[in-house]
């Protein structure tokens, strides 16, 4: 990272904390600017990455780029969402810690797509085998269904998360992934029934009556023309960039969507529940039937996340200021006061465990606590989720007046709450008389109490309502009556509210994140047009507020700027200091201190600590960059002289090989005359070898005779059955058969040897045996073996190995062919635990095996002889089936229903009279 402070002046400083002026929320701004405007959307705030939207396409996604980022130290390169999935993954396997990695940020600002590219690098990075490759598939494959199901369109975004989700994936000893899980939060059920303008119901409607086959819409009695669906055209009909084909068939739960989109968009099963209900007014029941949609929606998306095992990251919307705002997202503005408390709380909590483990003094560091903002929301008796309970679930109709003059008297004196009637007179005109502003540690915010914030607290009792009855239990939907527990009728406790059930689900998910080691990333949309180049300066000032970009770096730089491993420290600047060049010998602490010393550092600008330094301020590590800059130069004459020294090497060798060649040639000649001087006497020898041994005979005759026993060592028979025995030369042909004969007895003596005396007794009962196929009974592989048949058994031999018994006592019956493939059955009773069930086998010599073996085992009228096919037995009382057939030529494969289907090559008169000549 530090090679790039040279260029900070053009690209910006890849760590926040090296800001200068770091309390600067402009200095802030124009750093994210220049290095958004050079296409490097990442940057550091410490271990905190920062990831800025392009909207587009970059370069930085390859399998080269994660490579490169695998087994790196964290600020060894350059910020990336690959080096903080990397730090993560090998802090797990190092320190043996559950991880885990917060994903935050606006709507549109990246957060799916920074989780697909965190679950993309560890599918490739991770080792795997063939199991756990399914595992990594199913992560991936897990992306697109949750999108279908919980993403929609947005004013913000075209593919917005309208839910929150933990994703746990869980890695065996070695590092790969073996299994996960997934719990969801805060669906937008509410989306199901109402849709702002310009936004979009749930992907998976447009995507079902678009992607869906036509025989399966007629099926489900749905049309592909969506404006015919009151859900999906309130609002925007127009359509959305996505492939919503493509993107249904890249769905792997068909039989789940079409259920779902079944029981949200018919009105029969609306109509079974006014029944039961009683009658109604038609507010009543559009509301009823809103209720329902809703409850089966949710339902059925828990019951589809009940189904995915697998996941990786956490993500959740952040808060988004706008003038009014529904239930959900009072909801995510309350889990992100929650996170942000973790989020301080941790930062702090790894900030102080590395000075203490440095030997660094801990200095205490002022902060905004937002725990008076949670205690706002969740206070027992006190709290607004309580006074909302309250309000929901005593008797008679919920009224939002009441509900808001409740608040007022309950925390009309809280600094962070504020309605019409509590405000003053410039704060008034901005706060309407229905509403009520929470001042959040990101903004304020303002919430409508005009009946929208407590139906949908309400519906989450009206869809216990509706639970109440058995109508949806009894439904012969599998999938309806796993959604709705049949226990959930009979039951007399009083349901919880929506928001009471979020209060549990957020603090159950805040246990879970503090027992694990967090790493953090921040996501920042540069526009809300969605346009790649621009740059919202006013825009980005709002998120870096609400993300608690600020604070956080407040936090960081409290203590020391930058820190960093002595060795990686000493690497870089050991050329500023002529004790530590070029290397240096001794403790690396004594090394960084010399560094340090000679470079001027006052006491109060750094600290050693057991493993790292720490520099407190950036413009000492800037002087100590730009003196490393200046150094250059003279290290590049250092570096030139080297270069020249190796040239001079380079020649001086060059002159040696020289002279080496030249005498290399020498000797090179001297050994052409010695081969030609041995050429001549082997031709004059090859001319006289026939003659008695002379002078111009005797090298030939002593090299064939070195030649024909080099041969002899180097093949010699394999086994005793082996007859190969290499040509001897005219002039060794007696002692050739002398060799041979010795050769074959030792052979013969040392198996006999090997043999041993239960296979010797059974070879000495063998009588007859032939070369067979067996094919297996449940795959039809084909295996060579031997059958030996016996006077009292028949056995399969492979290699030198016993496959197989067959007593003759336990053989039922042969079946064979009638036609020229060579195939037989050997049936055996198949409770016979000794047996292995039918024995399948193909011969050339068919007719003359079964005789042979009917012979033997007094089977003469258990012969068989079938024309179409022949059923066997399986193991546990299965039958397999061989069809017979003719064609061009001799096939065997494996048929449908599971068949061994067996082709004949049709025969002429010939062959038919070889096949009775073989009979008779």
């Amino acid at each position: 990272m530090e090679s790039t402070l040279t260029a900070r002046d053009r690209v910006g400083v890849q760590d926040f904390v090296l800001l200068e002026n770091y309390t600067s929320e402009a200095a802030f701004i124009e750093n994210l600017r220049r290095r958004f405007g050079e296409k490097l959307i990442y940057t550091y705030i410490g271990s905190v990455l920062v990831s800025v939207n392009p909207y587009k396409d970059l370069e930085i996604y390859s399998k080269a780029h994660m490579e490169r980022y695998r087994g790196v130290s964290f600020y060894e390169i350059s910020p990336h969402i690959y080096a903080v999935s990397d730090n993560t993954y090998r802090a797990m396997r190092t320190e043996r810690r559950d991880q885990c990695i917060l994903i935050s940020g606006e709507s549109g600002a990246g957060k799916t797509e920074a989780s697909k590219k965190i679950l993309q690098y560890y599918a490739t990075t991770c080792p795997v085998t063939d199991h756990m490759s399914t595992i990594r598939d199913r992560l991936l494959q897990s992306n697109p269904v949750l999108e279908a199901f919980g993403n929609a369109k947005t004013l913000r975004n075209d593919n917005s998360s309208r839910f929150g989700k933990y994703m746990d994936v869980q890695f065996d000893f070695r590092g790969a992934p073996i299994g996960g899980h997934i719990l969801n939060y805060l669906l937008e059920k509410s989306r199901v029934v109402h849709q702002n303008h310009g936004e979009r119901n749930f992907h998976i409607f447009y995507q079902l009556l678009e992607g869906g086959e036509q025989d399966q819409l007629s099926k489900l009695g749905l049309e592909r023309n969506a404006q015919k669906y009151h859900y999906l055209v309130k609002v925007c009909v127009t359509a959305e960039p996505r492939n919503n084909t493509k993107y249904f068939i890249s769905m792997c739960v068909y039989v789940c969507v079409c259920t779902a989109y079944v029981c949200v968009c018919t009105a029969y099963l609306c109509v079974c529940m006014f029944q039961m209900i009683g009658p109604l007014s038609f507010e009543q029941a559009v509301a009823a039937r809103d209720a329902l949609a809703k409850a089966v929606y949710g339902r059925a998306f828990t019951w589809l996340v009940a189904k995915i095992n697998q996941s990786l990251a956490f993500k959740v919307s952040h808060t988004s200021i706008m003038i009014a705002s529904y239930f959900e997202q009072f909801c995510i503005n309350y889990c992100n006061e929650k996170l942000q408390q973790l989020f301080i709380k941790l930062t702090l909590k790894s900030e102080q465990e590395e000075y203490e483990a440095e030997g660094i003094t801990w200095e205490p560091v002022k902060y905004f606590d937002n725990k008076i903002i949670c205690d706002l929301v969740e206070e027992k008796h006190k709290g607004f989720i309580s006074i909302l309970d309250e309000e929901c679930l005593r008797p008679g109709e919920p009224s939002d007046i009441s509900f808001l003059e409740k608040l007022e008297d309950t925390l009309g004196g809280h600094a962070h709450f504020v309605t019409h009637k509590l405000a003053n007179g410039k704060t008034r005109k901005a706060v309407g008389r229905e509403e009520f502003r929470l001042i959040h540690y990101a903004g304020e915010v303002n919430y409508t109490v005009n009946g929208e914030l407590a139906n949908q607290s309400v519906n989450s009792t009206a869809a216990g309502s509706v639970s109440e009855e058995p109508v949806i239990c009894q439904s012969d939907n599998q999938i309806l009556s796993q959604c709705f527990n049949r226990e959930e009728v009979t039951t007399q406790k009083r349901p919880e509210t929506a928001a009471t059930q979020f209060k549990n689900s957020l603090a159950k998910l805040i246990e879970i994140l503090m027992s694990k080691e967090p790493s953090y990333v921040r996501c920042i949309k540069p526009n809300d047009a969605k346009q790649s180049g621009r740059f919202d300066e006013a825009l980005v000032r709002h998120q870096v507020k609400y993300l608690g970009l600020m604070e956080n770096l407040r936090v960081r730089r409290a203590g020391f700027a930058y820190r960093r491993r002595y060795e990686a420290f000493l690497q870089r600047y050991k050329s500023l200091c002529p004790g530590t060049w070029p290397n240096w010998q001794g403790r690396l602490a004594d090394g960084v201190a010399t560094l340090v010393q000679h470079l001027g550092y006052k006491p109060e600008e750094y600290k050693l600590g057991k493993t790292k330094i720490f520099i407190r301020f950036p413009k000492t590590l800037f002087t100590t960059e730009d003196a490393l800059e200046a150094r250059r130069p003279a290290l590049g004459k250092t570096i030139q002289g080297y270069r020249e020294r190796a040239k001079y090497h380079r020649i001086r060798n060059a002159v040696i090989q020289s002279a080496w060649r030249g005498m290399k040639s020498r000797r090179k000649a001297r050994r052409r005359r010695h081969a030609a001087e041995i050429i001549r006497k082997f031709i004059k020898g090859f001319i006289y070898r026939h003659y008695e041994r002379c002078p111009e005979n005797e090298y030939f005759l002593d090299h064939q005779r070195f030649s024909f026993l080099m041969t002899l060592v180097r093949n010699p028979p394999k086994s005793v059955l082996d007859k190969s025995w290499p040509v001897p030369p005219p002039s060794l042909t007696e002692a050739s058969e002398h060799l041979c004969r010795l050769c074959m007895q030792n052979m013969m003596r040392a198996y006999c040897r090997r043999i041993q005396p239960e296979w010797k007794k059974q070879v000495g009962f063998s009588t007859y045996g032939v070369a067979v196929t067996k094919y297996d009974r449940r795959g039809y592989k084909a295996r060579p073996r031997q059958l030996l048949l016996t006077s009292s058994f028949a056995v399969l031999v492979a290699e030198a190995k016993l496959k197989q018994r067959i007593d003759y006592a336990a053989l039922r019956s042969i079946s064979v062919s009638s036609l020229t493939d060579g195939f037989m059955v050997l049936h055996v009773p198949s409770e016979d635990n000794k047996q292995k069930s039918d024995v399948v086998l193909q011969c050339d010599h068919v007719i003359e095996v079964v005789t042979k073996l009917a012979t033997m085992a007094d089977k003469k009228n258990k012969v068989n002889i079938s024309q179409d096919s022949i059923k066997f037995a399986v193991a546990r009382g299965k039958e397999g089936v061989i069809d017979f057939t003719s064609g061009p030529e001799l096939k065997v494969a494996k048929g449908k229903k599971g068949h061994l289907l067996v082709v004949s090559q049709e025969t002429g008169e010939e062959e038919t009279y070889y096949y009775e000549d073989s009979r008779a």
